[in-house]
């Protein structure tokens, strides 16, 4: 798996836009798709029209948070979707929950009696929860993170397995990718979201001390953009989460400059 990459949007992606994106990602070499989930649309319905277009690719969810969704239901979905479950990635998280690193600990054996046969992936950001993930998951998604912050937050991870004496399950994790002249606007513009979004967010931007608008890659074309994913060499898997216009021009693109 270590240096495959995916491509990743924002669920809710009209159709007509992730079928055509879904076909061309798995022309270009791709190894997975990827859809995050919010209240306002299921990630879940989003990779399920995916998986239609592009039936060699891995499917991925991240994440979706444990504050909305419940491991029953999940499962619900998932074969109401008629998704493969040997096809898919599913990453979860505690979004708003009170102690966050508790909740993902005591969710997992749920999770796995509800989902037997799912990768279950967490989403990690601190040290603690990067231990966890290399301990018990088997998988851990990364999010908002620089090159270095990455290789750190991996370190954790291989110790958490290390510890639980178990191999150390693959890293995957998002790197916001626009390509063009108003790159470094899209970026700013969703990153600027997110560092305000909840407590965690607001820690986690903290910690990595990176001026607004840096996380990510704002490249002018494809050799920029190559350039700077390469740096992300702690994750196994790169998720490009493309940030263009929700088009079919736009997001496949962004799909063509970020190919492997």
């Amino acid at each position: 798996m270590s240096g495959a990459r995916g491509f990743g949007v924002a669920a809710g992606l009209d159709p007509e836009v992730a079928r055509p994106l879904a076909a061309r990602c798995a022309e270009l070499g791709y190894s997975s798709l990827w859809s995050n989930d919010h209240p306002g649309a299921l990630g879940l319905e989003t990779i399920a029209i995916f998986a239609e277009s592009a039936p060699e690719l891995d499917l991925g969810v991240a994440v979706m948070a444990l504050d909305r969704h419940d491991p029953a239901s999940i499962a619900a979905q998932i074969d109401r979707l008629g998704i493969n479950r040997d096809r898919l990635w599913l990453g979860v998280g505690a979004g708003f929950s009170d102690r966050p690193l508790t909740r993902m600990r005591e969710a997992l054996p749920e999770l796995r009696e509800a989902l037997p046969d799912v990768r279950l992936v967490l989403a990690a950001m601190g040290p603690k929860m990067c231990a966890l993930a290399g301990s018990s998951y088997d998988g851990v998604f990364f999010n908002w993170m620089t090159p270095d912050f990455a290789r750190s937050a991996r370190e954790n991870v291989e110790r958490g397995a290390r510890e639980a004496g178990r191999e150390v399950p693959p890293v995957m994790g998002y790197v916001r990718t626009a390509v063009g002249p108003d790159a470094e606007e899209r970026l700013a513009k969703e990153e600027s979201f997110y560092r305000d979004l909840h407590p965690g967010y607001r820690n986690h931007f903290d910690r990595l001390g990176e001026p607004e608008g840096t996380v990510g890659v704002a490249a002018g074309d494809r050799d920029d953009a190559a350039a700077a994913l390469a740096g992300y060499d702690a994750l196994d898997t790169i998720v490009v989460r493309g940030l263009a216009t929700a088009s079919t021009e736009g997001m496949i693109s962004v799909a063509e400059a970020a190919a492997p």
